[in-house]
Formats: C-alpha cells, sequence, structure tokens
C-alpha cells in the first residue's frame, strides 16, 4: 500500500491522476464574485502536490499529457467545424480580423517585453499562454520546444526541464488572464456607459433580419402574371430561394406541388430567408395580416412534425434527392441544426442529427419517418470510428514539417495544431464526403473535460517540483508580464471595436472572451448581463482564435532557439 500512495509505479501514477482531477474539479464549482477559473484549479493542485513530493511516472505523464491535449483539441474541432468558414461570412470577417489583431498585439507585447527586459522568450511564451488562458497553445509550445531541443541533440531530461518552466511561467500569468478580462469588460461597459437593455434590443432586431434565418411570410397571390400557372413554372430557377409550405383557397388548406395552379386571391404560406423577402413579394404579392394559428386551426387533415435524421446513409445528400414532396405530399419547410433554423432549400446538404420540420397527414409523415430514420436513440450512439480515423491523420499531419522563411527549423503544427485543423475539415466537409461526424453535445462535452482534465493534470505535476523556486528566482515579475500581455491588447481591441467598427457590447464581449478562447469570461458576460448572443460571437472568433494561438506560440519558441 505505501507504494500504491507513495511510490511511482503505473497505480501510482493513476491514483494521483484520478485525485488531483476529481479534487480540481469539485474546486472549480466553486465562484467567487460570480468568477471561477473552473478545471484549472487541476493545474494548481497538481503543482502543489507535486511540490510536496508526490509525484507520477514520467512516461505516463508525457502519455496522457499529449493524449489528453489531443481529446480536447479534436473535440473542439468537431464542435466548431460545421460552422467554422460559415463564420467569416457579413460581420464575422470583421470579428475574425479584430481577434487576429488582438492576437498579434499579444504578440508583439511578448516580444517587446523579452527585448526590454531580456527575459526568456521561451519563459515568455508560457507566460503568454497564461495570459491569454490557452491551454493548447501551452502544449504546442512544450511538444515543440521538447522536439527541437531533441532534435539539436540535447537530453530529453533537459527538454523536459525546459518545458516545465513554460508550465509555470504558465500557472503563474493564468489567473490573472481570467480577472484581467472581466475587469476590462466591466471597465469598458462603464466608459461606454452601455445600455443593456437597449443593446439588446438592437441586437434582437438585427436577429430578426439575418439574412440566413428562417423567415415565414403571409403572402396573397396578387401578381397577374402568376395566375393559371403552375407553380414549378412560377418557382422556376428560384426553387433554391424559398419554399411554398402550404396554400389556402376558399378556406381549404393544402401542400402545393409542382403542377399546382395558381390563382387570383390564393393565400400561401412560405418559408425563406431575409434576403429574398422582396423577391417573394414581387412574385407573389404583398404578405397579409395572418398567424401560424390561422394555418393550424384549418389544416386540421394536416399535422407538422419534427422528425430526427438518424439514417446515416443520407449523411451528405441533397435534400432534392429524397424527393419528399413528390414522393409523399408531405413539405419540408425548415431544417434545424445545432439551434439554428434554415430554411430548406433542395440543394441544402443533409447530415445526421438534423432535424426537419415537416407538414402533411400522418400517414405520409409516418412514411417520410422510416426515410429519414427518426430513431433519437441511436444519436446517442456514439461514432467512434471517424474520431479515431480523425486523430490518427491529424497525429500524421500534425508531423508534417512546414519551412518558413528565416525560420531554420520547421515548423509542425504538433499534437495541438494538426487534430484540431483535421477536426474542424472532418466537422465542415464531413457530409459533404458522406462521413457520419456527428456526436452529440454531451458525448462532445466527454470527450474535451476528459481530455482538458488529463492534460492539465499531467502539465502540473510534472511543473510542481521547479514551481516555486522558478517564482522566487524572479518568476514573480511573470505576474507583471502577464498582465500587460492581457490588458493591452484587449483593452485596445475593445477600444477599436466600439469606436471604430461600432460593434454592439455583447459582441464585444464574444469577442474579447472568443479571442482570448477563455470561456471563464463567457461565463462571466452571460451571467452578469443576461443573455446568450455573447455565445454566439464568442463561437464566430473561437475557431481561427484557437489556430492562430496555437500556431504563434510554435513559431515563438522556434524564433527563440533559431
Amino acid at each position: 500500500m505505501h507504494d500504491l500512495f507513495f511510490g511511482s509505479g503505473i497505480a501510482h501514477s493513476i491514483l494521483l491522476l484520478a485525485v488531483v482531477i476529481a479534487s480540481g474539479l469539485w474546486l472549480g464549482r466553486f465562484k467567487v464574485k460570480g468568477v471561477s477559473i473552473g478545471t484549472t484549479w487541476i493545474l494548481f493542485l497538481g503543482i502543489l502536490l507535486s511540490h510536496f513530493g508526490l509525484r507520477s511516472d514520467p512516461v505516463v505523464l508525457t502519455f496522457m499529457k499529449d493524449f489528453g491535449l489531443i481529446l480536447f483539441v479534436f473535440s473542439i474541432g468537431l464542435q466548431v467545424g460545421p460552422g467554422f468558414f460559415q463564420s467569416f461570412r457579413k460581420g464575422g470577417v470583421t470579428m475574425n480580423l479584430l481577434a487576429a489583431g488582438m492576437i498579434l498585439l499579444a504578440v508583439l507585447v511578448t516580444l517587446a517585453i523579452h527585448w526590454i527586459t531580456g527575459e526568456s522568450l521561451v519563459t515568455m511564451v508560457g507566460v503568454m499562454s497564461g495570459a491569454v488562458t490557452n491551454t493548447p497553445g501551452l502544449g504546442a509550445a512544450q511538444q515543440t520546444l521538447s522536439d527541437a531541443m531533441v532534435s539539436g541533440g540535447q537530453t530529453r531530461e533537459a527538454a523536459a526541464a525546459a518545458s516545465s518552466s513554460l508550465a509555470s511561467a504558465y500557472a503563474v500569468a493564468y489567473p490573472l488572464g481570467v480577472l484581467g478580462v472581466i475587469f476590462l469588460v466591466i471597465l469598458l461597459k462603464g466608459i461606454f456607459k452601455v445600455d443593456l437593455e437597449h443593446e439588446r434590443k438592437e441586437l434582437e432586431q438585427n436577429e430578426s433580419s439575418a439574412q440566413d434565418s428562417a423567415r415565414r411570410m403571409h403572402c396573397e397571390v396578387e401578381n397577374p402574371a402568376v395566375f393559371g400557372k403552375r407553380l414549378e413554372d412560377v418557382v422556376g430557377d428560384m426553387k433554391d430561394r424559398f419554399v411554398v409550405s402550404r396554400i389556402m383557397r376558399d378556406g381549404e388548406i393544402s401542400i402545393p406541388g409542382p403542377d399546382t395552379v395558381l390563382q387570383q386571391g390564393d393565400k400561401v404560406l412560405i418559408v425563406t430567408s431575409q434576403a429574398h423577402v422582396d423577391t417573394v413579394r414581387i412574385i407573389f404579392g404583398e404578405e397579409v395580416p395572418m398567424h401560424l394559428d390561422d394555418w393550424v386551426r384549418k389544416d386540421e387533415h394536416l399535422v407538422t412534425r419534427r422528425l430526427a435524421i438518424t439514417n446515416s446513409s443520407l449523411t451528405g445528400k441533397r435534400l432534392r434527392e429524397l424527393h419528399i414532396r413528390e414522393k409523399y405530399g408531405v413539405s419540408v419547410t425548415r431544417i434545424l441544426r445545432t439551434g439554428l433554423e434554415l430554411v430548406a432549400r433542395p440543394d441544402l446538404i443533409l447530415q445526421m442529427g438534423d432535424s426537419v420540420l415537416v407538414v402533411g397527414s400522418e400517414e405520409s409523415i409516418a412514411r417520410v419517418a422510416a426515410v429519414v430514420g427518426n430513431k433519437p436513440e441511436k444519436l446517442s450512439h456514439p461514432n467512434l470510428v471517424p474520431i479515431f480515423f480523425g486523430i490518427a491523420l491529424g497525429v500524421i499531419f500534425g508531423s508534417i514539417p512546414f519551412k518558413f522563411p528565416g525560420i531554420p527549423q520547421p515548423v509542425k503544427l504538433g499534437l495541438a495544431g494538426g487534430p484540431l485543423i483535421i477536426a474542424i475539415l472532418l466537422g465542415h466537409f464531413g457530409p459533404k464526403w458522406k462521413i457520419t461526424t456527428y456526436t452529440t453535445l454531451s458525448a462532445n462535452m466527454m470527450l474535451r473535460e476528459i481530455g482538458i482534465s488529463f492534460f492539465l493534470a499531467a502539465v502540473g505535476l510534472g511543473a510542481g517540483e521547479n514551481f516555486v523556486s522558478s517564482v522566487l528566482n524572479g518568476g514573480y515579475w511573470w505576474i507583471l508580464y502577464g498582465a500587460l500581455i492581457t490588458l493591452i491588447p484587449v483593452f485596445l481591441t475593445g477600444l477599436v471595436a466600439r469606436l471604430v467598427f461600432k460593434l454592439n457590447f455583447y459582441q464585444i464581449c464574444g469577442l474579447l472572451s472568443g479571442g482570448n478562447t477563455d470561456p471563464a469570461v463567457l461565463a462571466f458576460a452571460q451571467d452578469a448581463y443576461g443573455t446568450d448572443y455573447t455565445s454566439i460571437n464568442y463561437a464566430t472568433v473561437y475557431p481561427l482564435s484557437m489556430f492562430l494561438r496555437v500556431l504563434v506560440a510554435q513559431l515563438l519558441v522556434l524564433f527563440a532557439l533559431a
């Protein structure tokens, strides 16, 4: 039993990791003034126990750190992948440019501190990763440093010691990295005298006029040019712009088909996006004051159902290929995907986990349900093949060296960048390649939390031995350096976002928390200011910010060793 608690074998290592993770997660549940550092308690507990002599097997620590990092970044990539490229549309371009500018400012401040003070640039990379609360950046920097030192002829022990100093600098700078951004969010709110109710209403108005979200229209056929014409001839090449869900004639409601002939005075229920509202009005006629209940009360023979796509063979197929209206007399009005309502355009590519809103008779809808699957219990079964296949590809991709001018050592994306990029590509292109990448949100969160817990525990237990001596031998300056790296870029970005680009306060909150990849700031903003709009903007900038944070950490390490 003594070896189990105070030895160095596999069982001791697993026990120590489990205790550190469980205790850290328990402490993360407590908040001070609504703020918690969450899972980062695992890192601090690991440092504390390691400092007092409870150490793990180095081989086990290395494996848990690397494998945990892979699980963490891969699950993030799968989640943000479907919306990654879409985030660059419209206002997303501005948001991502601001986030990239904030990251560049952090790099410049880091380099300036290095040149002015003479502090090791490798150490400053650890400080920067902590100051911007980017754990994958720390992992990527540690791996790049270790690989470069070993390939340069140094021992693995020396590489491990250098990686440990990175983790110590990260741990010292991290707390102020969280608190500093929260302080600036509060400060910016005061400087600009933000009226939260006004900001919320402004966003709601913009949301209601969003170009991609589904919008219902109740129109009366008034255009003489379409009287007596078949719906298929009227719609023509514009069938991807709107869906005619139902038609009311003489009080009777039916689902229109391609051969339905339009008559003057017909009322049509149309689902489209804001971008095509004017087109619909021109083709059919002006909107009439009707409520959805008007259709529901009068079409008792028709019902509306939400069907889940659980048939994996439909992944990658276009909606038009199912011929639902032609075969079953059922109208598909909207597609629900990860909380978003999409117009059921014929060219929309389906993927497992989508929900389709259909209108028709009970019998016809039952036939459609058999086609799409509609067995929600199947969604709870994880698709592990694409996950592990993707991880394998990510590890291979992360090991490919890329040469950049002026940097003698080739750059590798490593175990953080490689799996992250492959996961984003799988999440986005998987359905188009007929690869089922769907995982439930709970399964994704489980992978992510397990991964980051393994990583933080391993980093803490590995860094604790030299942590106190590092801080006492000048490491207390890292707190100041980290504060500068946190406060200067965030404050300047917040000012530019408001004064130059006129962003809404909730957009700024999402920008600052997502650009710093800081879920603690996101949680604070949502709890304090009472809206989910912040998380939408957080998700807009998070993928690119995560990728850039990981990349610049590696580049700075290579620059330091050049």
